[in-house]
């Protein structure tokens, strides 16, 4: 059985008597502690995927279990506990007029978890910044300083899921490589299932086991990390793809995390 299991899911949105069909009938399943990539362009369905598992996007057919059980209507703390999501922006996902130390110590409040302050100082440390940025503002913090912060508060709670909304995209090229090896170092330390999004296939060749590629919402092909590498791909759409991506993938910016 594998962690997440997504069938034939279906999204559709209904605005003004129209509706519109963002995503379907895709089917994915994803191991414990695998690393799974979904890409295409923008408006492929890739980000709405992730919203459905969330429940932020309307569920109109299909299905999607983690580790064998349905995931009810409403997610609940439960939910929250295993399954975390890191957004694109990191200044728009921190609020503006809360201390890191606040942001970090909400949801071990909203869980009632004991030893705040010393597992707000842990979170600090595992993403590489110093305990004293706990008392900042995300103003006061560079890009990928949020970015990391963000992927803090995702782990305050130890969930077993990262969802991973272009987690890089809005950040520089180096700081890119940064948290990418970031990501990849803790996945391998907390033992986590990671499921990512990416219109950059340099970015999801990376960090990803396999590959989903998407167009209009629908499955296009799915491709393996050495499939990936060969650029051994059976539809024109995922060929442009790599196409557009094989000068970083090949001179990836990327170094092995120390």
């Amino acid at each position: 059985m594998s962690f997440i299991e997504i069938d034939n899911l279906t999204v559709t949105f209904r605005a003004q008597g129209r509706e519109v069909r963002a995503v379907e009938g895709v089917s994915l399943s994803v191991d414990e502690r695998e690393s799974y990539g979904l890409v295409g362009e923008s408006g492929s369905g890739k980000s709405t995927i992730l919203r459905a598992i969330c429940g932020m996007a309307p569920v109109s057919g299909g299905s999607i279990r983690i580790a064998g059980k349905v995931l009810p209507a409403q997610r609940g703390r439960a939910f929250s506990a295993d399954v975390q999501m890191v957004f694109q922006d990191p200044y728009a996902s921190l609020h503006p007029r809360h201390t890191i130390d606040r942001t970090l110590s909400e949801p071990l409040a909203i869980h009632g978890m004991p030893d705040r302050d010393a597992r707000v100082v842990q979170a600090l440390v595992d993403v590489g910044l110093p305990p004293a940025f706990r008392f900042r503002y995300p103003h006061q913090l560079s890009g990928g300083q949020r970015q990391r912060v963000a992927i803090a508060r995702a782990l305050m709670l130890k969930p077993r899921i990262l969802l991973l909304d272009e987690p890089t995209s809005a950040l520089d090229a180096s700081v890119q490589a940064e948290v990418l090896n970031l990501l990849s170092r803790l996945r391998e330390e907390q033992g986590l299932t990671f499921l990512m999004v990416s219109h950059d296939l340099a970015v999801i060749d990376h960090m990803c086991d396999r590959i989903m590629v998407l167009q209009h919402g629908r499955t296009v092909e799915e491709i393996s990390r050495d499939d990936l590498a060969k650029a051994n791909m059976n539809t024109p759409y995922a060929r442009s793809l790599f196409e557009a991506s094989a000068d970083r993938m090949l001179g990836s910016t990327t170094e092995p995390a120390r």
